[in-house]
């Protein structure tokens, strides 16, 4: 971790301070992931209702996405990355206050007023990452020199990782101790810690940048750019992971119990997170030497083995290592796309073309749950996830063949670490 004894003690204070709130702001939305799911059922939710639940946060994800991705191009992104927490710590009281004032259920008709209740609660909730996300990450590159983009890519979103080992745990402990209510409560609770962070943070200088955060983005649609070349391709696999990971987020809870065994939901998330951790610790320097084709693609191909495994599973070790093996695939792929994404940008429109690349995340997350749980309903949760292996097997394809300007770009880009020729090179480079 030598980059940050470059910086100067601003700057290293402003990192501290932006990594507390990311810590925060993912421990809070993940602490949700073992207990929401079976609030829901508790309610006399099926699989499609709870799908259709938790798949409403990327109704927030897909609303809100454009316009926070060109706020944080044109005012600034600490005001975008305060909307995020802001909302991750509203959102658990409102799934409070849903309990309070819908248990017991007494009728049909009750039930379907506390479903469209947590639709719309969940909507909003998603509005948090909209937010978040693209701020941070724009923040992490604005910090980081061109030379060294990946390494600090992969030590701040640690904060990932971190996150989702501490809030299922805390989460799935607290409900298992205390009840939904005061795991709710505390979910909320740590949203309002990081949401403090945030606004005693100072908008940080941006080293290396052609033009100043602030100053307003180029008259350009957002939409129009999705389907250009630097875009396409990394929206595509995201658009398949998205499918994956809002399968893993929704339905692990209900798998794990319909296979009957015997497991603390959150201990899956946490060892994910755990090899989540230790991949970022590497991937992002030495991606930084050997381009980021080849690690995308070797992290597709983890990612589609630990479905795989999910899809075996019948015993909770088999759960623990799907879940290793997922987060090892996961702490690989998202600081690769999000590296790869700030080297196709500049400093005025880096949240717009991250927004961009996420809109396919956003779409998959939003048609796992009604999609794959009607599938389930009808076959089981164990098929969806033999389904979501085949789905990133697709998505390696899809990048092996088409991440560059033509096939034998993109070959040497994904499998031999080519360059990417729609890298905005760095002048010094």
């Amino acid at each position: 971790m030598t980059i940050f004894s470059t910086f100067n003690p601003t700057v290293k204070r402003q990192l501290a301070i932006l990594f507390g709130a990311g810590l925060c702001f993912w421990a809070g939305l993940a602490g949700l992931l073992p207990t929401l799911p079976l609030f829901i059922a508790t309610l006399g939710g099926g699989g499609q209702q709870i799908g259709l639940v938790m798949a409403s946060f990327a109704l927030g994800l897909l609303l809100f996405r454009p316009s926070l991705s060109d706020l944080a191009d044109s005012h600034g992104r600490k005001l975008v990355m305060v909307i995020g927490l802001g909302a991750v710590a509203i959102a658990p009281f409102g799934y409070l206050a849903v309990m309070l004032l819908t248990q017991p259920i007494s009728s049909a008709l009750n039930l379907q007023v506390a479903i469209l209740a947590m639709v719309a609660i969940r909507a909003f909730h998603g509005l948090s990452i909209a937010a978040f996300v693209v701020a941070y990450h724009a923040l992490v590159v604005d910090f980081a020199p061109p030379t060294n983009r990946g390494e600090l890519i992969g030590y701040m979103t640690l904060v990932n990782p971190l996150g989702m080992a501490l809030g299922p745990a805390l989460g799935g402990y607290l409900y298992t101790a205390w009840g939904f209510g005061i795991a709710f409560a505390a979910m909320g609770v740590l949203g309002c810690i990081g949401l403090g962070l945030a606004l005693g943070m100072g908008e940080p200088d941006y080293p290396g940048a052609t033009s100043s955060p602030t100053s307003p983005p180029q008259p350009q649609g957002f939409w129009r750019h999705l389907w250009t070349g630097r875009i396409r391709t990394p929206a595509l696999i995201l658009l398949m992971v998205g499918l994956a990971f809002g399968t893993l987020s929704t339905f692990v809870p209900l798998y794990v119990a319909e296979t009957g065994v015997n497991l603390n939901v959150g201990l899956i998330y946490t060892t994910s997170a755990v090899s989540s951790f230790i991949a970022r610790l590497v991937v992002g320097r030495a991606s930084d030497q050997h381009g980021r084709g080849r690690f995308i693609t070797a992290s597709l191909s983890i990612y589609s083995l630990a479905m795989a495994l999910f899809w075996l599973a019948d015993s909770a070790s088999w759960f623990l290592l799907a879940g290793m093996v997922q987060g090892i695939g996961a702490g690989t792929l998202i600081p690769m796309v999000a590296a790869l994404m700030s080297d196709r940008s500049d400093v005025s429109d880096r949240g717009r073309t991250f927004g961009l690349a996420m809109i396919g995340f956003d779409i998959g997350i939003a048609l796992a749950g009604p999609v794959l749980g009607t599938v389930a309903d009808n076959f089981s949760y164990r098929d969806i996830f033999g389904l979501c292996a085949l789905l990133i097997l697709v998505a390696l394809g899809i990048f092996i063949t088409s991440s560059s300007k033509d096939l034998p770009h993109s070959l040497r880009f994904a499998l031999t670490g080519g360059r990417d020729v729609y890298a905005i090179r760095p002048l010094d480079g």
